[in-house]
């Protein structure tokens, strides 16, 4: 893999697989449940001039990405309880690259995301563990991806969650920290 690739996708691209067993679904529903406490992890220690070290060249920094886990997982939540809810909801794309660069990405502190973080995935990993398999087969209509199944949302967002935890870590290894 390129270097740029593989700063940009440390775990690779995100690809959906047809998920056949309880298991199989549970491992990705285990990444999300996980994902809070390995992002506290991540960034244990972590001061205020590497927070704001990009993960990469032209790439968000540590505390740009702490604070995009909370909104992309924050309208996932809301997807799937959209998805549960409505037959195949209309959801909204949202530029995600604007939101890293609103004014309280930079001013609110890191831990304020990680308490919100901490307490969606709660509720979040409540709603998923209570799914049954044919709630899994529900679909939303995405604006970008099309129609797209509970099942390709769970493991867009367990992929996502290791995606950006593996952003931070990375880095971390690279600049001996």
């Amino acid at each position: 893999m390129p270097e740029l690739e593989h700063l940009r996708y440390p775990v690779g691209r995100f690809k959906p697989v047809e998920i056949e067993s309880h298991d199989e679904r549970a491992s990705f529903l285990r990444s999300i449940a996980e994902c809070p406490a390995k992002l506290r992890d991540a960034i244990d220690g972590l001061d205020t001039q590497q927070l704001d070290t990009p993960y990469r060249e032209d790439g968000w920094t540590i505390r740009q990405v702490v604070h995009h886990v909370f909104d992309s997982h924050c309208n996932a939540y809301i997807r799937f309880r959209l998805a549960l809810t409505e037959d195949n909801p209309s959801v909204t794309a949202y530029d995600e690259n604007a939101w890293a660069h609103l004014d309280d990405t930079f001013s609110v502190p890191v831990s304020v995301s990680l308490d919100l973080v901490d307490g969606l995935h709660q509720r979040w990993v409540a709603t998923l563990n209570a799914m049954s398999a044919h709630d899994f087969e529900r679909t939303i209509g995405h604006p970008e991806n099309g129609p797209m199944t509970c099942d390709a949302l769970l493991q867009m967002y367990a992929w996502h969650s290791v995606h950006h935890v593996r952003h931070i870590t990375a880095l971390r290894e690279r600049m001996g920290w």
